[in-house]
């Protein structure tokens, strides 16, 4: 199965989130965007790909170790950024280094299971809400923060400027199960599922 560790913003945050999505849908040329569905809003932690059946268990094991390490931090979806003209995301402000800990303990946890990871590369916190149709489905936490002079995607940089949602607790650390879309069903997404969670802290 296709697996992520991940975080899940509450609720109250994620309404927050939609209704300033809502007002970038409404702007010119937003329909040649994919927009992704709240229901699927998370910030990926760490990547694993196909994970076998056999890998799952002493994976959980890890993941829990990695949770309890970590207390639970504050954050609040705030302002947003591209990468290069194919990506468009929201960060966070607050505690983003307990997060960028969450997630290299997360990952670190994946490796001493035996899921074949790529490269390390610095953790960049982000929530994607929309991508460039040519862009592949999926989730990472290797994208390339890289930022280009391309400006198709400039509007809706420009409407997350101000944006800054309430202060939420990252309580816990998931681990998410990717189902991807139907082959041949124009515009479908990803469909994410929640196959376990443990609470930050001991």
């Amino acid at each position: 199965m296709r697996l992520f560790a991940a975080v899940l913003p509450p609720e109250a945050a994620v309404a927050e989130l939609a209704a300033r999505v809502k007002a970038l849908r409404a702007l010119p040329g937003a329909d040649g965007l994919r927009w992704t569905e709240r229901e699927g809003w998370h910030f990926t932690l760490a990547f694993f790909g196909e994970v076998a059946e056999d890998v799952l268990p002493e994976l959980h094991t890890r993941l829990a170790r990695a949770a309890h390490r970590h207390h639970p931090h504050e954050l609040r979806l705030a302002g947003g950024g591209r990468f290069d003209d194919r990506v468009v995301w929201v960060g966070v402000d607050g505690d983003s280094e307990a997060l960028r800990r969450l997630a290299d303990s997360a990952e670190a946890g994946g490796r001493r299971a035996g899921v074949p990871m790529d490269r390390h590369r610095p953790y960049h916190p982000h929530l994607t809400i929309a991508r460039a149709r040519s862009s592949r489905h999926g989730s990472s936490r290797h994208d390339s923060p890289r930022h280009t002079s391309a400006t198709s995607l400039a509007p809706y940089v420009d409407g997350l400027t101000d944006f800054a949602g309430r202060e939420w607790t990252v309580g816990e650390l998931s681990l998410v199960r990717s189902h991807p879309p139907a082959s041949g069903v124009p515009g479908q997404q990803p469909r994410y599922e929640v196959v376990a969670a443990w609470p930050l802290g001991h």
